[in-house]
């Protein structure tokens, strides 16, 4: 089936606030919409209400035909617990609410219509044809395949009996593609489809995507993914309150949107300029008008009406001119000058230079039931810079545990030299996801630190009164990780490791890591699947991390 999408006059938020409104949007067959936009612009609302899970503040949504399948795929942070593989695809689907409804159906069979009600058979007709056309009939046979095809059969997962609360971080990544595979949406809306995926998962997602054969409105900040996938962009413009639908891809989008900001920001200080040349010329002439007649004042006490009747006639000339000057400033087409975005403004602290050699591994290795690392023997020096890459499950996150000396290797030695200084961002978010408030947890991390300037530092990352009071744990993955950046701003640091930073940063904020970056001169080991920031950030040496073993490339 070949379905639209149709978004009229759209407003989206909460009763207190909007977020966005008269927003348009068409999302024919073949379009795939990347909507971009600071964090708190209103990406998910919008998926939210375009996929029928919360209402409009205005507006309206319409599917074209009426009972087109729309899908959507949302960020999960948190896993259902005891929910098998199979039982997640089922339920992202949609076949899983597509069997309730058609066994529902089913038993209202056996029951008589009520008086003035439904037909029941004509309520399971309908339902039988929604269960399938999500492909809930086949979904148990397609899933086995599927999941062999993204590698997770090597994994040893059995669709029926794993759950996704023993998955890996990558795995459970993987299953997400599959439920998107195994989908049979007329419309999907993907909310952050690429994190937590490797470079591999990442290129099926984008093959994913382009074969899709309905509309796809997706939310991504992976620069990479969406130059590579989006065929138009939404921008949601908080600090502005205006949302721009440009054409052409997400490149042309840059190119575009920074061409129209300089053409307002040019158009405002034209406009003010004028103005001001205006009001200035208005003011001279309200001086003269009224010097004019404090002159003639004192040049006729005789009471001369000559010359009072002449400065009479003078004043009047006089503000004559200043009534057409301010005439002429009404007449004025007003500019609204551009507001100011909030932008995050981050830099790195830094501590003294830590011992020639950083890390040092000899002969490591790491048991961890099935999986070993090692054995792996590396130096890290002072001030060297190192991109780290490989698949999930691969020993990333396990080699920077071991090379740190946060875990011990089972053979082989682990050691760390002098003075060494850590700022790490993990990839967990661990520092702050527990039940202290972010102020408590803050005060015990940097306990020179004051309240009032800790409060300070947290709201220049955005993390303002209805963040710092609530448990970190609660935080979303997102103002977890800008706590995280605040901590090694304020934490002076010679070591920095990063690992998977991107994820759950906007745009703007991954532009300001990799600035800092740019400018940071100690030693830095950086994990990423973001194949931009591999592209943007200044690297020494490139390891390579695949089936447990690490090699220089």
């Amino acid at each position: 089936m070949t379905a639209t999408l149709v978004a009229k006059v759209l407003a989206g938020g909460y009763a207190h606030r909007v977020l966005f409104d008269n927003l348009d949007l068409t999302v024919a067959p073949g379009d795939v919409i990347g909507v971009v936009g600071a964090n708190g612009a209103g990406k998910t609302t919008l998926l939210r209400i375009l996929a029928g899970d919360l209402a409009p503040l205005e507006g309206t949504v319409s599917r074209t035909p009426p009972d087109a399948f729309v899908g959507w795929l949302p960020q999960e942070h948190e896993r259902v617990a005891g929910e098998t593989v199979a039982q997640y695809v089922a339920r992202r689907t949609g076949c899983a609410t597509a069997t309730l409804r058609m066994d529902t159906a089913a038993e209202a069979l056996s029951d008589p219509a009520p008086s003035g009600g439904e037909d029941p058979n004509d309520i399971y007709a309908a339902a039988l044809d929604h269960w399938l056309a999500t492909g809930a009939a086949d979904l148990d046979e397609r899933l086995p395949a599927v999941l062999a095809e993204l590698g997770l059969d090597s994994d040893g997962i059995d669709p029926g009996s794993a759950l996704m609360t023993s998955l890996s971080g990558g795995q459970a990544a993987r299953v997400g593609l599959a439920a998107l595979l195994c989908s049979r949406f007329d419309v999907v809306l993907l909310d952050e489809p690429t994190n937590d995926l490797d470079l591999d998962g990442l290129a099926r997602l984008e093959d994913v995507v382009r074969g899709l054969r309905g509309g796809v409105v997706l939310v991504s900040h992976d620069r990479e993914f969406l130059s590579r996938s989006v065929t138009r962009v939404l921008e949601l413009d908080l600090a502005q309150h205006t949302n721009t639908v440009y054409g052409g891809g997400y490149d042309s989008y840059l190119d575009e949107r920074d061409v129209a900001r300089r053409h307002k920001r040019e158009a405002y200080e034209e406009f003010a300029e004028q103005k001001a040349d205006l009001v200035a010329r208005a003011r001279k002439q309200r001086e003269w008008s009224s010097q004019g007649v404090r002159n003639a004042m004192r040049k006729s006490p005789d009471n001369d009406k000559i010359r009072r009747r002449a400065a009479t006639e003078s004043s009047e000339k006089q503000a004559q001119k200043v009534r057409q000057m301010e005439s002429r400033i009404a007449r004025l087409d007003e500019v609204e000058e551009p507001r100011k975005e909030w932008v995050l403004e981050f830099s790195i602290g830094t501590a003294p230079r830590s011992s020639s050699v950083v890390a040092t591994l000899n002969n490591a290795v790491v048991r961890q039931g099935d999986f070993t690392f090692g054995p792996v023997s590396l130096q890290v020096n002072a001030g060297e810079r190192i991109g780290i890459t490989g698949p999930n499950g691969a020993g990333k996150t396990t080699l920077l545990r071991v090379l740190l000396c946060h875990n011990a290797p089972d053979e082989g030695t682990a050691t760390l030299g002098t003075n060494v200084a850590i700022g790490e961002i993990d990839q967990a978010r661990g520092q702050f996801n527990g039940p202290e408030k972010l102020t408590d947890r803050f005060e015990h991390l940097m306990p020179d630190m004051s309240i009032a300037d800790i409060r300070t530092l947290l709201a220049k990352f955005g993390l303002r009164a209805d963040h710092v009071g609530r448990p970190s744990a609660e935080l979303s993955p997102g103002e977890r990780t800008r706590a995280g950046m605040a901590l090694l701003q304020a934490r002076g640091v010679n070591v920095l490791v990063l690992d998977e930073p991107t994820n759950h940063l906007d745009l703007p904020a991954i532009e300001q890591l990799e600035s800092a970056l740019d400018s940071y001169d100690g030693t830095v080991l950086l994990v990423t699947h973001d194949r931009r920031m591999l592209d943007n950030v200044r690297t020494d040496r490139h390891w390579h991390v695949e089936n447990g073993h690490v090699t220089e490339r």
